[in-house]
This record gives C-alpha cells, structure tokens and sequence, in this order.
C-alpha cells in the first residue's frame, strides 16, 4: 500500500541530491534511556522573564521553550540552590553559629523568580526539576567565602576552626528541597556541586572526588531520613566531559555510584564525545556559547551561536557519549544581545527564538522523557544519525546532514511496522517544517536538506 502522509511538499536543498541511501532501525535494541532536554533560569533570569515580560510575549516565550506543537517541547529545568548573604538568594543567609547549632531557616516564596518558573514550566507537562548549588554557604566554607572557590569544611583535608560542615551542608539542601515540595514543586535531582574545577569570582566551591565522597553518603543519608530517599542525586557537574571523567573514576573507586543516579557535567573545556565508564546515567547539564553576540542563525560558517553547530553538538552527545540528556545555560533573556548563552531572545515587546533552539526541538519536541536510544544500521553521506522509541511505541529518527548537498534516505526498521509518519525539517529557511515523506511497504522516504535536519516520526497500529 502506497501513502503520501504529510501535507507540505519538500523544498529541494542547495546542491544535488546524491543517490537515495538506505538505513535500517533495529527498534527492539535498548541503548541509553532519555531523561529531556532543557534549560536553566538561575540567577535571577526567571525574575527578569517574569518581570520584564508580560502578556503575550510572556507566553509566546514560554511557548518557544515548553509547547510540544510551537516550540522546543522542553522537558527538563535546572534551577540554582543559591547561596548568599541575604535571604533572596539563600535559605540561611546567615550563620546559625556554628555546625551544630539550630538553623535559621528562611524562604521568600520566590527563589529570585525560580518558582514561578518551575511552576510555569509544570503547566506544560514538565516534571524534571533538578536544583543545583553552586555552593554551600561562605560561613561551611574553608575561605568563609560563598565565592572564589574554597572547600566544604570538614571534608579531606579541609579542616575549619568552625568546625565540620558537612552534615549542616546536606540538612541545608535537604531543606530546600522541603521548601520546593512543599509548594507543589517536586524535586527530582538533587546537585551539591557546580565546576568544582573551576575557581570563579562568583559562587563556587572547589571538590575532587575524595571531598565529594565524604559528603555524598551524608547527604544520602540525610534524604534518606526526611523521607526523600526518591530524589536522586548527582554529580559533579565539572567544566568540561574530560575532567568530570576523571572525577568520575574516583566516585567509582570509592563506592558512591550506590548513592548517585546522574553523572553530571558541562561542556566548556570538552564536550561529550566518549562514554564516561560507570553504571549510571550521564547528563550534560550546562552548554552555551559564551563568546558570541546574539544571534539567530542555524547556519552560516559554523559559528559558535548558530543553530547547526548546537544540533552537532547534541547529536554527538547522544550518539558517541550516550547522554540522556542535554541541557543549555539559559532559556529566555530580555536585553540581553550581548550575549547567545540563551535561547529566546526578547526586547521587552518582540520574542525571537535563535537557530539553537529549534535544533533542540528537532529532539525534544518528538522524543519524550522515557524513551530508549535504539541501534541503526546503514550510513548516509556526511549524515549523522539517531534513532528512539518512545514510551507510547512511536519511532523517531533524526538526521544531520553536515554536507553541502541535500541526502535521500530510505528508511527501513527491523521489529516495528510503521502505520503513519510524518517528517519535519530545520534549515536556513526552515523551523521545524512538516515536509513529505512517503510511506510505502514499511519503509519510509524523505529528503535529508544540506546542512539541516530531518527528524521522521513513525507509529504502528499495533
């Protein structure tokens, strides 16, 4: 039986089409299991998106990030435990005294426009809230000092006369958690650490594995005691995938992969291009461009802000370092086109979503929380590919196609008969675009465009 099951007519790429190449889905494999895709409002960009913006151009940034049908379909959000020396930007602003002494505990209902997001991002269907602490308070630190680096006291090596601060850590982070799910807010993933490598004029908190080691069995105990034993814990997000592998090797010689869930890491001295060796899962929880003006492009020369190398950059993630999920620094910023470390840009009355974002949509909006990463077997030319199946059976393949000419792919699958697909493109004139695929004998045909991306999405009736 021969169908045409899309409604828009593809548009041939620059180039030529180079002769139809053939892959085969092997849906009954199971690779890595994915967690989302997402992003970050911390400090204090949630207020300023919930400020700064109102009414439509409120929602319609929202909608860019979260909608499944006119965004990116986001699914996960990664919100800051803040630290500081006042109670907008920490829950014990100051030293109860000592470790031991009873703990003021405060909270402004607003976290610096953090709940207000979480519960915004809920409302699309969001239910991965990982907290992260930069740092633990300056008063638990050996520089008594939230920023410029320093060691949480009491850890190896790391002697304060104030004492041993390991356990008023981790009843610290348990707390704000309290505070979150008290509010309807569940916590899901937990971090106690953010670029531990790295020593900054901002909060920070320095840790090898050995530190870390001696405070992750304290702080799963602590969970563990409040009844919270289901959120799950990280660690370390380091500065770049080659640091935190070697961080992770100590985590695995010393026993903690029993406590943890998630390897986490960035991706600012090395992206994810290898598989970091451990049991657990791994996440890229902070990626940006941070040298680059705003800009919007998906392609021009392979720039740092364009949308093309972000999709590069993802599918390398997923399909060499086996992430289950991808994270960038920050969604939405008002007047801020000094910068692309964000996703949607606004001036307060227009919203522009950036090449980048549709490139995670290109994953995000089709392949859901849950689904498994299966094989694929055949190779198209200058043509990444990655393949899933979702939670509800559907199929989703995506493919990079890097060259300068635009592929035919004939897809075929192996375990799975598709009924319906639909197939979407991103190009230079192109966000996520419903484009034709042809459907014929449970194979599926679809033009891949020159330095663009195709994503098919396929379900059976089975």
């Amino acid at each position: 039986m021969h169908c045409l099951l899309a409604l828009v007519t593809a548009v041939a790429g620059i180039g030529q089409t180079y002769a139809q190449a053939g892959v085969t889905v092997n849906v009954a494999s199971s690779l890595q299991q994915i967690d989302g895709f997402g992003v970050s409002q911390a400090f204090g960009r949630a207020a300023e998106f919930r400020d700064m913006l109102s009414g439509d151009p409120q929602r319609q940034g929202l909608d860019y990030l979260f909608n499944t049908t006119t965004g990116a379909g986001l699914t996960i959000i990664r919100n800051r435990i803040g630290s500081g020396n006042d109670a907008s930007d920490s829950i014990l602003p100051k030293s109860p005294g000592g470790p031991t002494a009873a703990a003021n505990y405060t909270f402004d209902d607003d976290d610096r426009g953090q709940v207000w997001f979480s519960q915004q991002a809920m409302k699309y269907g969001v239910s991965t809230i990982y907290a992260d602490a930069w740092s633990a308070p300056g008063f638990m630190k050996t520089n008594n000092n939230e920023n410029n680096g320093g060691y949480l006291c009491g850890t190896p090596g790391h002697t304060c006369s104030s004492g041993d601060w390991r356990q008023a850590y981790a009843d610290f982070l348990v707390q704000y958690v309290k505070y979150y799910n008290a509010r309807g807010i569940p916590i899901t993933q937990l971090g106690f650490l953010n670029e531990p490598d790295y020593v900054t004029s901002y909060s920070s908190m320095q840790s090898g594995a050995n530190e870390a080691s001696s405070f992750i069995p304290i702080l799963a105990a602590s969970l563990e005691k409040d009844g919270l034993s289901n959120v799950s814990l990280t660690c370390c997000d380091a500065m770049g995938w080659n640091s935190q592998k070697s961080i992770t090797q100590g985590l695995v010689s010393a026993g903690m992969e029993k406590y943890l869930k998630y390897i986490t890491s960035h991706m600012y001295s090395s992206d994810p291009n290898s598989v970091i060796s451990t049991n657990l899962k791994t996440w890229q929880t902070e990626a940006a461009d941070l040298q680059s003006r705003w800009c919007a492009t998906w392609y021009s020369a392979g720039g740092q802000c364009e949308g093309f190398t972000w999709a590069s950059k993802i599918h390398n993630g997923l399909a060499n370092a086996n992430l289950s999920a991808y994270i960038y620094w920050q969604g939405v910023e008002v007047n801020q086109f000094q910068a692309s470390s964000y996703l949607v840009a606004s001036d307060g009355e227009t919203v522009t979503p950036s090449g980048r974002l549709w490139a995670f949509a290109m994953w995000s909006r089709f392949v859901r929380p849950g689904a498994y990463r299966v094989s694929t077997s055949g190779s198209v030319s200058s043509t990444g590919i990655t393949a899933f199946k979702n939670v509800d059976g559907s199929v989703v393949v995506v493919f990079l196609n890097s060259g300068g000419s635009q592929q035919s792919v004939k897809v075929s699958f192996a375990d799975f008969t598709p009924a319906t697909a639909e197939a979407y493109v991103t190009d230079n004139s192109r966000s996520v675009a419903l484009v034709e695929a042809t459907l014929a004998e449970g194979t599926v045909t679809a033009l891949v465009p020159s330095r663009g991306m195709l994503t098919v999405k396929l379900t059976s009736d089975i």
